[in-house]
């Protein structure tokens, strides 16, 4: 299909009538969420996820200094971030569990304030149960956001399943839900999204939203 915009007026009004029908699709897609999904989802207390593939797109950008080493850059999404703040407004914990090293990571998780922070894990069973200690609740109270296989032990394990919108088959098969976003692009914000509506304070936490 090719459109031909005749002015900036024209582009503007096109922009806002498919951005209607996406948010109308997206309400349509929350309404039509199980009872059974809303009912794990209400009983979250504890928000944990993945990062690479997850919070990011997965992309590892790796740049050569001229003194040997590298500095790699990882690039987070706004709408995300703004998920995990409007998760702790409503009182949820949140926190990640991922393979790798990143001073990057570590910077993005203490503005977001992620409480539970667990780096250079090739096995992520451990961290999990650590946090549960930590916060002291069961594995009913924990939603667990992934992409891939190392997430699948943790699916099995949490509440409430999630996968991203572009995680691979057997972890979208381990889901409870499926992201409608990707990776990197508000995914983490539609889970925060799930719970805070699913125990009915949605309305509530948007008067609270903060920059």
């Amino acid at each position: 299909m090719v459109m031909v915009f005749g002015s900036a007026v024209d582009w503007a009004l096109t922009r806002t009538f498919f951005l209607s029908l996406f948010l109308e699709a997206l309400l349509a897609h929350f309404s039509k969420i199980s009872s059974t999904l809303k009912k794990r989802a209400a009983q979250i207390k504890v928000l944990l996820m993945d990062v690479d593939g997850t919070m990011t797109d997965g992309s590892v950008t790796l740049l050569s200094q001229t003194d040997g080493t590298t500095l790699e850059i990882k690039t987070f999404d706004a709408h995300d971030g703004q998920g995990l703040t409007l998760a702790q407004t409503a009182g949820l914990r949140t926190g990640c569990i991922t393979g790798r090293e990143s001073a990057a990571l570590l910077r993005r998780a203490h503005e977001m304030k992620i409480e539970f922070i667990y780096m250079k894990q090739p096995v992520k069973m451990p961290a999990y149960e650590e946090i549960l200690r930590k916060a002291g609740i069961s594995d009913s109270a924990v939603a667990y956001i992934g992409d891939d296989l190392p997430d699948i032990p943790l699916m099995r394990r949490a509440g409430l399943a999630i996968a991203v919108g572009d995680a691979v088959p057997e972890v979208k098969e381990a889901a409870h839900y499926t992201t409608r976003a990707l990776a990197g692009h508000g995914a983490v914000r539609e889970a925060v999204e799930l719970v805070l509506k699913s125990k009915g304070i949605w309305e509530a936490i948007i008067d609270k939203a903060r920059a």
